[in-house]
């Protein structure tokens, strides 16, 4: 296989009763399902899984990154999240930045230190045991799996160790060296080659013992207080020591009987609403899977959707945003008007677009509970600077703000950023007076492929019939806005027919065709769990109670689903 990454393999679904994990790394996969097995709920293996890919994955997420949760209760139905995104310094205006010669058109470099926001991942895995985990097992048994594979070491996957190289020399490209902590002798760990992070085995320990204060006061908030004044940005201690994740209610919109719930803004979980909208106005079954028309109205609805989250979205607490008039059902039937089908709209109002890696992982217990998670340091390693002895680095997710003086998303003090983290759950539209029956935990990580990934998963599952597994193989489509020549481009994933890529040239698409390799990371990595087979046009819906649980993990990562 080496660099070639050709999926030709065949992968069935895991199918098990009593609770299933997903995630892109095996062995993280493995903390999570201990912890069910040791009697731990989903949000508890959720957070295990979310310590043990800041082990095995540095190049993805960590401590030094944002995450979002979503949890579905089982016992009540009801779902809640948790926003872990971070703030700005106090002390980071537009002034300031201003000050320092940066403008819109001449923004700080991604990895420049002045990108790096408040980390809200260690408060969101707190917050996330604390408010939903079974309360029969402590932080400290939650996170020791993670600790344990830091401490005695694992060997690094094949395409995490293709990412963990690559962002190496990205940095070194822009001047950065990364810290010797996530290095072997100066180099990115190879495939197969055993890493250890003693010092991230000893963050995690005292982040088990202590709770948050063991990262957002004392030694770890003083290391990354100094990495960053000694590289010119202004966070302090007491931007760290007031951070707070927040409790949501999640925004949610229904598509032909089914209900997707995303998180609200400052994450850009509108966006795959708004996209689903605007989509449930074609008739996309007859169209076909991945056919000429199909694509064309998805890169479309993408086009439009993506414009109006870049227009609209920034942080609530310091904006405010339409969201009902954005979700309502007639507002996306006046956009998907603007969709011709022979020809692609000349003009759509395009945002900013970036790379990112991410991790999504996503739990169902015994009790029928489920946690769909993300956690990300956004791209690769972020900044790049690893805090003296603490075995992480920290992200860059504020390189998303905007120095537009006007815009929702622009820079401010103690702002949240436009956040392109989603986690998503699916349940069956139930009246607002009924218990909404889970139907699946699901997501795509990879920055603005986020909401197309997890629309172009479910219409798999939704239209065309495909089990969790398949749904995930099939090939995908990724919009993007390229800023350097104007334009939209369509990436469209090896597997698409070269007739397709034709067509949708002469509709007056930007087309690139065939998109394969280690190039294929850019239609993200997902993985789905669902409850039952109800995706499966063949088995009447209400004999769909079952409980057996599926499940798919995305060939384009290193993972796996498992379950017992």
């Amino acid at each position: 296989m080496g660099t070639d990454l050709t999926f030709s393999s065949r992968r069935s679904p895991v199918v098990c009763l009593h609770g299933c994990v997903a995630s892109s790394q095996p062995l993280a996969s493995g903390v999570g399902l201990d912890i069910l097995k040791r009697g731990g709920n989903a949000a508890d293996a959720a957070v295990a899984i979310a310590a043990a890919l800041a082990v095995t994955e540095p190049c993805s997420t960590g401590p030094g990154g944002d995450a979002f949760c979503l949890f579905y209760n089982g016992n009540t139905g009801k779902i809640r999240g948790i926003n872990g995104s971070g703030r700005t310094p106090r002390a980071q205006t537009l002034d300031f930045m201003e000050g320092r010669g940066y403008t819109a058109e001449a923004p700080p470099s991604p990895s420049d230190a002045l990108n790096v926001t408040v980390p809200g991942a260690p408060a969101c895995w707190c917050d996330t045991i604390q408010m939903f985990g079974s309360q029969k097992l402590s932080l400290q048994e939650v996170l020791s799996g993670a600790a344990e594979l830091a401490e005695v070491g694992f060997p690094v996957a094949e395409v995490t160790a293709h990412h963990w190289a690559k962002w190496v020399s990205a940095l070194r490209d822009a001047g950065k060296e990364l810290g010797g902590e996530l290095l072997i002798d100066g180099h990115a760990p190879k495939c197969g080659q055993v890493f250890r992070n003693p010092t991230l085995a000893q963050t995690l320990k005292e982040l088990g013992e202590r709770g948050k204060p063991a990262f957002y006061q004392g030694r770890v908030a003083q290391a990354i207080v100094d990495v960053l004044n000694q590289n010119g940005e202004v966070m302090t201690l007491e931007d760290l020591s007031s951070h707070d994740s927040e409790v949501f209610t999640p925004i949610s919109t229904e598509y032909k009987g089914v209900r997707l719930w995303e998180p609200p803004p400052n994450s850009q979980g509108l966006a795959a609403l708004m996209l689903l909208n605007i989509l449930e106005n074609f008739p996309l079954k007859a169209a076909g899977h991945n056919s000429s028309e199909y694509i064309h109205v998805l890169v479309e609805a993408v086009r439009l959707a993506l414009s109006d989250a870049l227009h609209y979205l920034g942080d609530p607490d310091h904006v405010t945003i339409p969201l009902e008039s954005l979700l309502d059902k007639s507002y996306s039937h006046q956009r998907a008007q603007r969709i011709s089908m022979d020809r692609a709209i000349e003009e759509v109002e395009p945002g900013m677009t970036t790379g990112s890696d991410t991790v999504y992982f996503c739990v169902i217990d015994s009790q029928g509970n489920a946690c769909s998670f993300v956690n990300s340091t956004y791209m690769g390693f972020g900044s790049g600077l690893v805090p003296k002895e603490c075995g992480f680095s920290l992200q860059n997710r504020g390189a998303s703000f905007s120095l537009h003086r006007n815009h929702v998303n622009c820079v401010a003090g103690g702002k949240r950023p436009y956040h392109t983290i989603i986690p998503a759950l699916l349940t069956d539209s139930a009246t607002i007076s009924q218990k909404p029956r889970l139907l699946a935990a699901l997501g795509v990580m990879g920055a603005f492929m986020q909401p197309q990934g997890h629309v172009q998963v479910l219409l798999n599952m939704l239209e065309f019939g495909m089990n969790p597994q398949q749904a995930l193989d099939a090939p995908r489509v990724y919009i993007q806005y390229d800023h350097t020549a104007d334009q939209w481009l369509v990436n469209l994933e090896e597997g698409i027919g070269q007739e397709v890529a034709e067509e949708l040239r002469r509709r007056g698409h930007k087309v690139s065709w065939p998109v394969t390799g280690h190039k294929r990371s850019q239609f993200g990595r997902g993985q789905i769990i669902t409850v039952g087979d109800w995706w499966n046009p063949s088995v009447n819906q209400a004999d769909c109670l079952s409980r057996v649980l599926w499940a798919g993990s995305d060939p384009r990562g290193d993972g796996c689903a498992q379950g017992y």
